[in-house]
């Protein structure tokens, strides 16, 4: 990647900005005049914006930061110590005439995980029962969570992330080709528990959950099997307990481009107007949550039951539900075949 792919001017605006991020997937961008640095603005700063229910028509000059970190030529050495204090992931290089020659980024230049919060040890339920009917043929010959992306299958990946952040103990709700799932990870080599919770029949993502009730004590994650979620873990929860949330649902900015002339009609069927090819932005579920242990309590007993339900009730009664943004790049889904091959485009399998 170009250097100069990461330099916008202040004057673009925000939804600009969320698009060059996730086309550049550096999760920082430069924000610069003839080549000097004015601010920066990271995926971060865009996650605060959303939360505040800014509008995204504003120019980036509204939430950059205007005294970022940087070094100069002859201190690049010291970049990784100060990453490691500060806990940043990038810092751009300057040279004597204050100019941006070069950025480093942690994840490329240094082996060790920046651990941006403490280690969690959080249980995570993974939602391993369903028959995956979008993924047939694949499905009706491996149940979905054992559908590989590569040579490792979906539900192993998403654990794989979560032990990076020190989660050890995980629960799977199963029903369809459980048998499998379980023969696939007795045999496998792992340093973390696996529990299974058989749903006698289908009870939806929220009533299957109803049958941990008396083995949950703490917050914990819930992870649909078909998805995977480029982010810091510790940090939703972190936001979630900062928060006081009863659910925190994982969502990612969708941008949608109508690619037509969308009509507006008035009164008896006149045209008003014509919107030339509009672009919408939603904040979509991604199918991860963060939840406390006290809202299995609030599940119907062997009901057929999402978790959807459970927000749209606590909406209703005034509980606390809150979202933790990720970019629409961040989050993966392999629910239909289409979206399998791109995840695994994604993920430089093929």
């Amino acid at each position: 990647m170009n250097l100069q792919d990461l330099f916008i001017t202040e004057d673009i605006t925000i939804k600009e900005g969320i698009k060059k991020l996730d086309k550049t997937a550096k999760k920082i961008l430069l924000i610069t005049e003839d080549n000097k640095l004015k601010g920066v603005i990271t995926d971060g700063d865009i996650r605060r914006w959303i939360l505040k229910n800014g509008n995204l028509c504003e120019k980036v000059k509204v939430i950059m930061n205007n005294n970022p970190m940087y070094l100069t030529k002859e201190n690049e050495y010291k970049a990784r110590q100060i990453m490691k204090e500060k806990l940043i992931e990038a810092i751009p290089i300057m040279n004597e005439k204050e100019e941006i020659v070069d950025i480093i980024f942690w994840n490329d230049s240094f082996k060790e995980k920046l651990n941006h919060y403490n280690r969690i040890e959080n249980p995570v339920v993974i939602m391993a029962g369903g028959k995956g009917t979008r993924l047939y043929p694949f499905t009706k010959i491996l149940p979905k969570p054992l559908i590989p992306i590569g040579d490792v299958p979906i539900v192993e990946r998403i654990i794989n992330r979560f032990t990076d952040y020190g989660c050890n103990q995980f629960y799977f709700t199963v029903n369809h080709k459980k048998n499998m799932i379980k023969a696939y990870f007795n045999e496998l080599e792992k340093n973390y528990t696996v529990e299974y919770i058989e749903e006698e029949k289908p009870l939806g993502t929220g009533g299957s959950l109803y049958l941990l009730k008396d083995r949950m004590n703490e917050t914990f994650f819930v992870s649909n099997c078909d998805i995977l979620i480029e982010g810091n873990y510790s940090d939703m929860l972190k936001y979630h307990k900062d928060n006081e949330n009863k659910i925190t649902m994982i969502t990612s900015l969708k941008h949608n481009t109508i690619p037509y002339g969308v009509i507006e009609l008035g009164k008896k069927g006149t045209v008003n107007n014509i919107i030339e090819k509009p672009e919408y932005n939603f904040l979509v579920n991604t199918g991860m949550y963060i939840l406390e242990p006290e809202t299995l309590n609030d599940i119907p007993e062997n009901q057929f039951y999402h978790i959807t339900d459970l927000i749209n009730d606590y909406i209703k009664k005034g509980e606390k539900v809150g979202t933790y943004p990720v970019s629409d790049r961040a989050w993966m889904d392999m629910g239909q075949l289409e979206e399998m091959e791109n995840m695994i485009n994604r993920l430089g399998l093929k």
